[in-house]
């Protein structure tokens, strides 16, 4: 059949289609999209896992940085054994959730396989006192990891929901750097009291960290403050404070809202600290660091009392 004659066939087909079409389809597709916006909500709902608390956790501090190499594990590291010293009567434990590059077992000078419970969990290896959990002590030797996101995402489970963490006040997590899928997991599957944010005062990782910071909002998990390391070096003769790596930190926190809890300046002493596996709140208990350490854990301390408080108003 030609094509002339078949075009007003289908036209008259289109408008006939056009004026029977039914009033109440019509409002059927008006009123879908008027609520499409909380339909995929509910999807997005039904998609996300329930957060479930660690038996035997009180409460769960994340140490996160947005860019690597700022002392954020030492910061966790310190922070852990500075609230354990402060408070010998609550326990405190220390998980390393960066798979791909664990070094909380170096800097607590842990080592071993852990072993299994009657339970069936993992028993953490303890030293200073506090409860240690690290993939550097499931992986033999000096082994990469190396897997895909799934497989990732399963070891976390493992490091968090398999191992006896309780009875347990409080729960510091190292987390990679980065804004990767250990952070989404752990702000979607636990409760998250609060996350400190590790930086340095060079814009390269101040641009990274707000990256960070977004990424925490969005999660909805309240940020307790910045900490900036290496934020000056101090003369040895004359006591000369020299920002070698630049004094941007405090405009961020101001433009973002936020306190600097902590200000680290750079000390040589803190690399044997590293090196040694043993923290400078131990190493070095009257040095500037583990006073400022000290201080920081305080500030944690209070913070989550404050926390509890408000809670219980609201409630």
């Amino acid at each position: 059949m030609k094509l002339q004659k078949v075009l007003p066939r289908i036209h008259g087909y289109l408008s006939n289609l056009s004026t029977s079409t039914p009033l109440c389809y019509t409002t059927r597709l008006q009123h879908d999209k008027i609520n499409v916006n909380e339909h995929r909500a509910k999807i997005m709902a039904r998609g996300l896992p329930e957060k479930k608390p660690l038996p035997g956790v009180k409460k769960i501090i994340l140490v996160a940085s947005g860019k690597g190499g700022v002392g954020k594990t030492t910061t966790a590291v310190n922070l852990a054994c500075a609230m354990k010293v402060i408070e010998p009567n609550k326990e405190i434990g220390l998980l390393d959730a960066d798979v791909f590059g664990p070094s909380v077992p170096i800097m607590m000078n842990i080592s071993g396989e852990p072993m299994l419970n009657d339970n069936h969990l993992i028993e953490p290896l303890i030293n200073y006192g506090v409860k240690c959990m690290s993939m550097g002590l499931l992986v033999a030797g000096e082994n990469a990891v190396v897997w895909r996101g799934l497989m990732v995402m399963q070891a976390l489970e493992r490091l968090t929901r398999h191992v006896a963490w309780g009875p347990l006040d409080c729960l510091v997590v190292d987390t990679p750097p980065g804004t990767g899928d250990t952070h989404l997991s752990l702000a979607q599957n636990l409760p998250i009291d609060g996350a400190i944010v590790v930086t340095t005062p060079q814009s390269a990782a101040l641009q990274v960290t707000k990256r960070g910071l977004n990424m925490f909002e969005k999660l909805n998990v309240p940020i307790i403050g910045l900490v900036e390391n290496m934020s000056h070096a101090i003369c040895k003769n004359c006591g000369t404070r020299n920002f070698i790596f630049g004094n941007e930190t405090k405009q961020m926190a101001e433009q973002m809202g936020l306190e600097i809890i902590e200000s680290f300046e750079v000390d040589p002493d803190m690399s044997e600290c590293i090196n040694s596996g043993k923290p400078a709140i131990y190493a070095l208990p009257d040095s500037i660091h583990a006073e400022k350490y000290r201080h920081l854990a305080n500030k944690v301390f209070k913070y989550l009392s404050s926390k509890d408080q408000k809670e219980a108003i609201a409630k």
